[in-house]
């Protein structure tokens, strides 16, 4: 019976690793755009479709960004300038992504750029420090994706989006987590309405990766600007000493699970557009797979410790 069992799950393994194997034809025909393509994730796809033969139309936040881009990449890669916080800012993007694309669809959309701070402990934040992070990592992709759903269900495209391991398990106060959830329910909910058009919709959830969503020296310069104005009974019921152990806390959990090596990431980004048949959940570096998402299965009372077995202890406690 055991060995039925055995020759049973080998075969379910070797199958899957088969069927995910498979690759589309003809990607030269295909065109994809990213967004946030400054640096990070979305540059090195960029670079990596275009490689490949595909059409990229890459979006920038900077003029800079998509010099640099265009100067490292072939001549069919083209670049706009898109805020993706800036409604009127993705409009004129759409429309100008309709006119390159003429009588054609959108093969694929990724939803990639996005923002970090501010983030702190909830308490220190106002509503306004949360509302610029879910404009960009939440309400831009949404704004991004309905402008362009025409197109991407003309060619019966593929839209990615991506989330983040936080989107699973919460490890911070302020908005990126928050929005990363967002992001996980609106591509739930928008693969189940897109299935009946041949639109799939995969989701990428990095873990911690250095790229400039990360730099640490920024991160410790807003979060000193931000316990600077905090009101003076903040100050007096967290403490100095506790401003100084979070920032500590921030950084060594940085220099842990940080990795360099973007193509976890980008690997799985390219998959979920070229492959025959993409997955609908990537999960993308060593913490994400063998911590953060067992932690997301745990009973909470013990995912809360092992979150904050760690973490500083404020001045005042009950």
């Amino acid at each position: 019976m055991w060995l039925h069992l055995l020759a049973l799950l080998v075969f379910i393994v070797l199958f899957r690793w088969y069927k995910h194997s498979l690759t589309l034809e003809n990607l030269a025909d295909k065109c994809v755009l990213i967004t946030g393509c400054d640096s990070g994730f979305g540059n090195q796809l960029a670079k990596k479709l275009d490689k490949r033969g595909m059409r990229v139309l890459a979006t920038c936040l900077t003029e800079q960004g998509a010099e640099n881009l265009k100067r490292e990449s072939s001549s069919r890669l083209q670049t706009v300038i898109l805020d993706i916080a800036d409604s009127n800012s993705v409009q004129s993007a759409a429309k100008w992504v309709s006119d390159v694309l003429g009588e054609k669809g959108l093969w694929g959309l990724v939803n990639n750029a996005g923002t970090g701070m501010p983030g702190a402990p909830n308490e220190w934040l106002s509503r306004e420090d949360f509302a610029r992070v879910l404009n960009v990592n939440l309400l831009g992709p949404i704004d991004v994706t309905l402008k362009l759903l025409p197109l991407i269900r003309k060619s019966k495209g593929r839209i990615v989006n991506v989330s983040s391991i936080v989107g699973r398990v919460t490890i911070c106060g302020g908005g990126y987590c928050v929005s990363k959830f967002g992001v996980e329910a609106f591509s739930d909910s928008l693969r189940r309405e897109l299935k009946p058009f041949g639109v799939q919709v995969s989701i990428i959830e990095p873990g911690y990766f250095k790229t400039g969503l990360n730099n640490m020296q920024v991160m410790k310069e807003a979060l000193s600007k931000i316990w600077r104005n905090v009101h003076p009974e903040i100050h007096s019921s967290y403490g100095e000493t506790y401003f100084q152990d979070y920032v500590l806390d921030l950084e060594r959990t940085f220099n842990f699970f940080s990795n360099k090596d973007l193509t976890a990431v980008t690997d799985c980004m390219e998959h979920a557009l070229t492959a025959m048949y993409p997955k609908t959940r990537y999960a993308a570096g060593w913490d994400a797979k063998l911590f953060f998402i067992p932690l997301s299965y745990v009973p909470t009372a013990l995912a809360d410790y092992l979150l904050t077995w760690s973490a500083p202890t404020p001045a005042y406690r009950i």
